[in-house]
């Protein structure tokens, strides 16, 4: 089984490339965002809170999340190729409690950084904006979102950095180019296990 952790910024592309992904590999979707969209457009108190932290660019707290994401690796089918955690983990406690959640079911998973030079993350989240009416998706709260990344998120590329399963991947190319190294590094690791 393969579990991949697609890890970048803000507007890095995770989402995209998760897309091709599953499409190449079979492999399951777990967009978090997606997950905490669907919880806030239930209007439960949860989504409200919820819709609170990530309308100002907070991250959600991380009992929060781990809920959701045992939730899902518990229920995930037999027959289950893997895993994009696309979204998750976002501080060191949650990439540590991933790791042993994912022990628990005999699992493990690496790391793919998309590596996106910060004008070009704007840029992408600007243009975006234009386009899904996102509210998280305007310039104060852009330039809110990656700090928090740099400041809170960024440092669980060392954490899997010391585990041994990091990969980099320029993410400043087109949509194919950085399919093709994701691609090729997936293609590595399935041969040497």
């Amino acid at each position: 089984m393969t579990n991949i952790i697609l890890f970048g910024a803000p507007g890095s592309g995770k989402g995209t490339q998760s897309q091709l992904i599953v499409e190449k590999y079979g492999l399951q979707h777990l967009s978090t965002g997606e997950v905490l969209r669907a919880e806030i457009a239930t209007g439960s108190e949860l989504g409200k809170k919820i819709d609170s932290l990530i309308s100002e660019g907070n991250l959600v707290p991380d009992d929060m999340m781990y809920g959701v994401i045992e939730n899902y690796i518990a229920g995930l089918p037999k027959h289950c190729k893997g895993t994009i955690f696309d979204g998750y983990p976002r501080t060191v406690a949650q990439a540590v409690a991933l790791t042993s959640l994912l022990k628990k079911y005999k699992l493990d998973a690496l790391m793919i950084d998309l590596m996106v030079d910060e004008q070009l993350l704007i840029q992408r989240l600007i243009e975006r904006g234009k386009v899904s009416g996102r509210a998280d998706d305007n310039l104060n709260t852009i330039r809110h979102r990656i700090a928090v990344y740099h400041d809170q998120t960024e440092p669980i590329a060392h954490y899997y950095l010391r585990h041994g399963n990091y990969f980099a991947v320029n993410g400043n190319h087109g949509v194919e180019d950085v399919f093709l190294q994701i691609k090729r590094i997936i293609d590595r690791e399935a041969k040497n296990k």
